[in-house]
């Protein structure tokens, strides 16, 4: 994988912010996007912007034709068995949301568990609360690790024949930890659970087969993998999508309307509402062709060692607290002795380099690392050896700095 080559493919990338090169390392908040997947979405609205599966026209059949090829890139590139498993969304939040208030309303009662991790995301945390006030279910955690790993013994005692709904991160958004979410199915599945899959940090980064991992639902969101924002996807096993209700109801949806009843399209559209992200799934589709070109396989090496050149390089900064695991995704989150991270970004930023400081929508386990915030350092195919350099010496600056100041 030739990175040099890579990044002339991301415009973006070549431009100074505050009078220096941008080192651009805030990858798990959103990536940056390639050439191809720019010009497929300006190709739709300047060539053939019409609507979908509602016309018969030249444009609308070539709209319908792109938005109906990009499921079926999104089908293959997760390994699904049918499109009609996949369900375009505005994102993982969205997804994530429609599982709980369709099939979490509807097959969760007074004494069922939701099973959930402190490593959650906000958007995998939040919905499973609201789920469980209104069908009187219970919400557990599954308990972490010192180092921010999960042990399968600690699920199987937190799993009960009473848990109905297990939700689990595939990675850490903050911690880079990387759960064996196919065991963790395994568990569930034993005691009747089914298991609901945040891939937001995974499916960028690494090859997913949804059959392999024998996960129910995954929900992954298109701009953290060189896709537009606002686009996502859902895939859910056909038989459970099948039972559930839409939560979206009008145009596209529908069969059949009547003047008091209504019935529904088949999957997928049933769940589709509305006029759809037309443009954002060809931008998708466009990112899955790009990244299979590169290689998922590439890419996963890539990323690991600059995680693990990271973690060295980081490591020997006095003062400076590195959490998660030694095994990691392609992240460091991190602190500085009495620097906010906020004030450390701020820092950084001058030097042109653009981390993430906050909470991460994790503000969960923000409490378990007993800490307010953190910066996060995240990589992705376009990053090199030479600006984590740049990164290391900045944050030696910041602490030299700041030790003046105090």
């Amino acid at each position: 994988m030739d990175v040099k080559e890579l990044r002339k493919l991301f415009p973006i990338l070549d431009q100074e912010v505050n009078g220096k090169p941008l080192v651009y390392l805030d990858s798990a908040a959103t990536s940056q996007k390639p050439l191809p997947v720019i010009e497929a979405v300006n190709n739709y609205y300047r060539e053939y912007n019409s609507n979908v599966h509602r016309g018969v026209h030249t444009l609308g059949t070539k709209a319908t034709d792109a938005y109906e090829g990009a499921r079926e890139k999104v089908r293959r590139f997760i390994g699904a068995k049918s499109t009609e498993e996949i369900i375009f969304t505005r994102g993982t939040t969205t997804a994530i949301n429609l599982v709980a208030a369709s099939y979490g309303r509807a097959n969760l009662r007074e004494g069922d568990e939701i099973v959930i991790t402190y490593m959650e995301h906000h958007s995998n945390i939040i919905p499973w609360q609201q789920v469980a006030k209104q069908t009187g279910a219970t919400l557990k955690y599954i308990p972490l690790q010192e180092d921010g790993t999960i042990r399968l013994e600690d699920v199987e005692n937190t799993v009960t024949p009473n848990t109905k709904i297990v939700a689990v991160v595939h990675v850490s958004n903050v911690l880079g930890t990387i759960n064996p979410v196919k065991q963790i199915a395994e568990i569930a599945h034993r005691n009747g659970a089914v298991i609901v899959v945040d891939g937001a940090q995974s499916t960028p980064h690494m090859k997913i087969n949804v059959q392999e991992l024998d996960c129910d639902f995954f929900a992954f969101s298109g701009h953290k993998m060189c896709g537009p924002t606002g686009i996502g996807v859902l895939y859910g096993k056909k038989a459970l999508l099948e039972k559930m209700e839409p939560i979206e109801f009008g145009g596209e949806m529908i069969d059949f309307v009547g003047l008091y009843e209504s019935t529904w399209k088949e999957l997928p559209w049933k769940f589709e509402g509305g006029t759809p992200i037309i443009a954002g799934a060809i931008g998708l589709g466009a990112a899955i062709d790009f990244l299979e070109e590169v290689g998922l396989d590439q890419i996963a090496k890539h990323e690991h060692k600059l995680a693990q050149y990271a973690l060295e390089q980081m490591s020997q900064i006095e003062g400076i607290t590195i959490y998660g695991p030694k095994e990691r995704a392609g992240l460091v989150t991190f602190n500085l002795d009495d620097v906010h991270p906020h004030d450390v970004a701020t820092v950084l930023d001058a030097e042109g380099i653009a981390v993430r400081a906050g909470h991460h929508c994790a503000q969960p386990l923000m409490k378990w690392l007993n800490v307010t915030a953190t910066a996060r350092a995240s990589f992705y195919l376009y990053n090199t050896e030479e600006e984590i350099d740049k990164l290391v010496l900045a944050l030696k600056k910041t602490k030299e700095y700041f030790s003046h100041v105090f």
